[in-house]
């Protein structure tokens, strides 16, 4: 990774959590153990699988493309890491339940869960009324599916003596609502409460949790409109934010200050959501979710809603 001028390195500490840059505090932390992360075909999982196994850990990637996910294992192994892989569709509590029970048959354990795989999507209510398949969807990706997971192996950290597990949640859960995100927000809150709650009974057996509210990651979820344009890490340097949390094992990782405009956005509330709803009344849809949303409803996708 390219040494980062000084300017860079305070933007990023501004929108997003630490990164960690010791090589041997990453070796100690996974060298040899058994690492998975969901959603690791592409942007901040791949890029975290990489950079874990440069460092000896024996990574599980895991995803919806086998082709992909089979693609980023072969680079890893040619660069001299380890890698599995195993095609799961996190939305698939059935599926997710034969994963968790292969990767222990193959494995033996898991030291380091990384719940990563996420589904997102920015889209109106009256727009959510009439597809509210892609809400079903996202509630088993980004909710029931990492909680049926955490289930089917909790049981075996504990046995084997401890495990730490790190949930990308996202910076959005500590910030004013906005318009159009309700439902994302909504499923990242709802296991980000879980998880939280899971921690205080699991470090009992050596089970630690990290919930790491990541900033803007310029990967494929936002890869367009005005959102792309806002500074935020590479998918190698969210990378690191994930490192950190592995090797410092802290409660929570997030941007600095973040916590501070979110208890000023209560004070100022009121206001805040009359000024939200007024420019989404002015901006409407991005391009990107206009296209996703027409295309998945056809002609009907068209409507003014």
């Amino acid at each position: 990774m390219a040494e980062m001028r000084m300017d860079e390195r305070l933007a990023l500490a501004a929108v997003g959590p630490p990164m960690e840059y010791d090589a041997k505090r990453i070796r100690k932390a996974v060298d040899g153990k058994v690492v998975l992360i969901t959603g690791a075909s592409y942007g901040q999982g791949e890029a975290t699988a990489k950079l874990l196994a440069k460092h000896g850990a024996i990574v599980v990637l895991a995803a919806r493309t086998r082709p992909k996910l089979d693609e980023v294992a072969s680079e890893i192994i040619l660069a001299g890491g380890r890698a599995h892989t195993y095609a799961v569709d996190m939305g698939d509590l059935k599926a997710v339940d034969k994963f968790a029970a292969a990767v222990v048959k193959d494995l033996g354990r898991v030291d380091v869960l990384v719940h990563n795989a996420g589904k997102s999507l920015r889209r109106s209510a009256f727009r959510s009324a009439l597809r509210p398949q892609d809400m079903e969807s996202m509630v088993g990706v980004n909710f029931l599916g990492p909680m049926r997971l955490t289930l089917a192996l909790l049981p075996h950290m504990r046995k084997q003596g401890g495990a730490h597990i790190v949930n990308i949640a996202t910076a959005g859960l500590l910030m004013p609502n906005a318009p159009r995100w309700g439902f994302y927000i909504a499923t990242k809150d709802g296991f980000d409460k879980w998880i939280r709650s899971v921690a205080m009974e699991s470090r009992n057996y050596g089970v630690t949790v990290t919930s790491l509210y990541a900033g803007h990651i310029k990967s494929r979820m936002v890869a367009t409109g005005w959102v792309a344009r806002m500074p935020g890490h590479t998918p190698e340097q969210a990378a690191r934010t994930v490192a950190y949390a592995i090797t410092r094992r802290p409660r929570t990782m997030a941007p600095r200050g973040l916590r501070e405009l979110g208890v000023v956005s209560t004070v100022f509330e009121g206001p805040l959501e009359l000024t939200l709803s007024l420019v989404d009344r002015r901006s409407g849809e991005t391009k990107a979710s206009d296209a996703a949303f027409t295309a998945a409803m056809g002609v009907a996708g068209k409507a003014d809603v």
